[in-house]
Order: C-alpha cells, then sequence, then structure tokens
C-alpha cells in the first residue's frame, strides 16, 4: 500500500496568497487599517471568521486528500513453462506413446553418440595396420559399422541410468526440468525396464565381435553406472565421464583380432589412446557443463565448470595439451606415418585451439554450438588423419607384398 499526494495543480496554487494581495495589504498605512477595523468591527470579525472556516475547511480537505490510500497495483506474474511435443525432428513423427521412450534416449540430440563412437573408429583406424595380416578395408568398415550401432543403443543405455539417478535433481535444473522421468512422463519403473531392454540390446551388439571383446566391453558398465554419482560427490565427474566415453579407444584392438597381453606396442598403443579420449572427454565436456553452471549452485550439483569458473580457459588449454601429447604417443607406438601426425595431431591442434579462443563461456547458446560441432570438427580431422595413415600403409603394404611375390618366383 502506498500514499498518494492528491494536492496537485490548481489546487494547491489556490491555498497560497497571491502576490497582488500581499503587495496591496504592504501598501495600505497601518493607522488606516486599524480605523476601519474600529468603524465596522462586526464585518471585519465576520469576514475574518469566514476565511478563518474556508481555511479550514480547506486544510481537512487537504489532508483528507494526501493521506488517501491507493492500492498498489500488483506486479503481473510471470508465466510458468509448460513441456510441449516436439513439431520437428525424428521424435515428431513417432507415436504419442513412444516419445518420452525417445527423449530418454537423447535420439534427436545425436551429438553424445558421435562422442561415443569417435574413440571407437580411433581405435579401429589405429589398429587397422598394426593386424596381422593388415586389416582390409571391408573389415575396418564393418566393424566401424558395428562400433555406431553400438554407440547409439549404448549412448541411450546411459542417458536412462542418468536420468534414473538425476530424477530428483533435473527438476530443479532449466534444462533438464522436461525430461520424461522428471516431468513424470514415465515411471521409474518403466525407466528402468527400459534400461534394461536397451542394455540387452548392446550385448546382442556385443556378441557380434570377437569372443575377446567382450571381456574387455563389459566392465565399462560399472563406469557408466557410476557418472551420475560422481556428481553428487566430487567436482570432477567428467573423469568419470570420460573414463566411461573413452573405453572404445581400446575395443578396437580386440576387434581386429589383436591381444591386447600378448602384443605389447599394441597395449601401449591402446593405453596411450584412452587416456587421450579422456583428456578430450573432460574438455568438451567442461565447455558443456557450462550451460548448467547456475542451475548446477542451486541443485547442489558438482561439475569441473564451477570448480574452475575463473580459470576455465587455462584449465582447456592444459587439457588440449594433454590429449595431443598423448595421441602423438599413441601414434608414434603404433607406427604411424607422417599422413597421422599432420592429420590427426596437427589438425586437432588447430580445431581445439580455436575452439577454447573463441567459445563464449557465459552464453549458453555458444557452448552449445562448440559442443555438437567440435565433436565432428576435432573427431573428424582426428579420423581423417588416421584413415590417411591406414590408407597408405595399406597401399604400401600391398606393394611389400607384391614385391615379395615377386621376389619368390
Amino acid at each position: 500500500m502506498r500514499q498518494v499526494n492528491l494536492l496537485r495543480g490548481p489546487l494547491r496554487a489556490a491555498c497560497k496568497p497571491s502576490s497582488g494581495t500581499t503587495r496591496f495589504l504592504s501598501a495600505v498605512p497601518a493607522s488606516r487599517l486599524s480605523l476601519q477595523a474600529h468603524r465596522k468591527p462586526s464585518t471585519g470579525l465576520t469576514l475574518r471568521s469566514s476565511v478563518h472556516q474556508q481555511h479550514t475547511a480547506l486544510h481537512t480537505t487537504t489532508k483528507r486528500l494526501t493521506t488517501a490510500i491507493v492500492p498498489d497495483t500488483p506486479e503481473p506474474a510471470s508465466p510458468e513453462a509448460v513441456y510441449s511435443p516436439p513439431t520437428t525432428g525424428i521424435i515428431s513423427y513417432l507415436p504419442t506413446s513412444w516419445v518420452p521412450y525417445a527423449e530418454l534416449t537423447r535420439i534427436d540430440k545425436p551429438a553424445g553418440t558421435y562422442y561415443l563412437f569417435f574413440p571407437c573408429l580411433f581405435s579401429t583406424l589405429m589398429a587397422a595396420p598394426m593386424a596381422m595380416p593388415m586389416a582390409s578395408p571391408a573389415s575396418v568398415i564393418g566393424t566401424s559399422l558395428l562400433f555406431f550401432s553400438g554407440a547409439l543403443i549404448m549412448r541411450g543405455a546411459g542417458c536412462s541410468i542418468n536420468d534414473l539417478w538425476d530424477r530428483n535433481l533435473d527438476p530443479h535444473v532449466t534444462r533438464t526440468k522436461f525430461r520424461p522421468i522428471a516431468r513424470g512422463a514415465i515411471t521409474p519403473f518403466q525407466g528402468l525396464a527400459f534400461t534394461g531392454a536397451q542394455l540387452l540390446a548392446g550385448l546382442g551388439i556385443l556378441v557380434q565381435f570377437p569372443t575377446s571383446c567382450l571381456w574387455y566391453g563389459i566392465p565399462s558398465l560399472l563406469f557408466v553406472a557410476s557418472y551420475p554419482l560422481a556428481k553428487r560427490v566430487t567436482y570432477y565427474p567428467q573423469a568419470v565421464l570420460g573414463l566411461t566415453f573413452s573405453w572404445g579407444a581400446m575395443m578396437g584392438f580386440p576387434a581386429l583380432g589383436i591381444d591386447l597381453l600378448s602384443n605389447s606396442a599394441a597395449l601401449t598403443a591402446a593405453g596411450l589412446l584412452y587416456t587421450s579420449n579422456i583428456a578430450w572427454t573432460i574438455l568438451y565436456d567442461m565447455i558443456y557443463a557450462h550451460m548448467d553452471i547456475k542451475d548446477d549452485v542451486k541443485a547442489g550439483i558438482k561439475s569441473i565448470a564451477l570448480k574452475h569458473d575463473a580459470e576455465t580457459k587455462q584449465v582447456l588449454t592444459g587439457l588440449a595439451a594433454v590429449q595431443l601429447s598423448l595421441l602423438g604417443a599413441a601414434g608414434f607406438a603404433a607406427g604411424a606415418g607422417p599422413a597421422f601426425f599432420i592429420g590427426s595431431v596437427g589438425g586437432a591442434a588447430v580445431t581445439l585451439g580455436v575452439m577454447i579462443k573463441r567459445v563464449n563461456l557465459k552464453s549458453v547458446k555458444d557452448c552449445w554450438w562448440w559442443f555438437i560441432n567440435g565433436c565432428w570438427i576435432t573427431g573428424g580431422v582426428i579420423s581423417l588423419g588416421l584413415a590417411a595413415d591406414y590408407t597408405v600403409r595399406y597401399v604400401q603394404g600391398g606393394n611389400d607384398d607384391a614385391a615379395s611375390q615377386k621376389q619368390l618366383e
């Protein structure tokens, strides 16, 4: 409630004596005023009484007006955001009952699938020249397609597990409050059953690889399940995510028939490639975490972006240096040639440098753009360098075999 002074304009002016009246009274001699008052006392008293009454009435009215109570105008309430089903993209074509499950797998946001697939592709291309005999292009392509299918399914399973753990946190974060479990479109039991179905489908893909891949692949589920918990206890859950998403950097070797335990060069290359991808995962997910940094504080979610908000660019630069160093060391252990070091290591150095310099960490839109496009930019140049190195070595290997055969003849 507030008081409003309604005594304005003409009404306020009427309460003040005019300058002309003041000059007139000052110009009349005091003796004359006294004489006039003596001659007509009744008239003067009547006039004075009338003026006094009018002044009192005006004062009372003014007081009432100036103390008039006017209710405050209520502030308009901001409309609450409500969920609306997708009207574009692949999910918009699905039956209504399927939409929550498709949203749970993030099939409409494939960047996560690509980030899970690229380490598998890196290891396949790096392992191909090391296989005995060297893996054929058809074998490399077929293995890569299997890995992509597995990445698509397991990324969806990972998202489902994450949302089950975060079902009480997601409603407090703007970006996640309309996820299917958070908004109640899927019950936790339904989400759990759907996750089990996805894991069985992933197992179906895994058994298509050599048997040794089964023993290398199953332990990764431990990290898949533990990542959501890491956000509650440490500011570095991205490290756990790196252990999870980079697992494929080792899988390409056994997928092409290379026994890591008996091949020290392959084991070294796989280990270095794996740790290189861990650094890359922490790097891109640190940019991703900046999109939720304000909501994470309110919800009590920990992240490396919160811990190092003031020096994020320096941390990103350090992670890029670690990634590139380990990537180069992995190529050296694998016997890679100039095409790899120029294309993969050199190309990644350029793309990472541009991204770190240009990303605006205070802009959600800019962080999202670099997250989804940095996947293809950096992952793409590393893959192209590895593919070029494999092609050169495959052609050279074919020529060497032909020369050896000719000598035998």
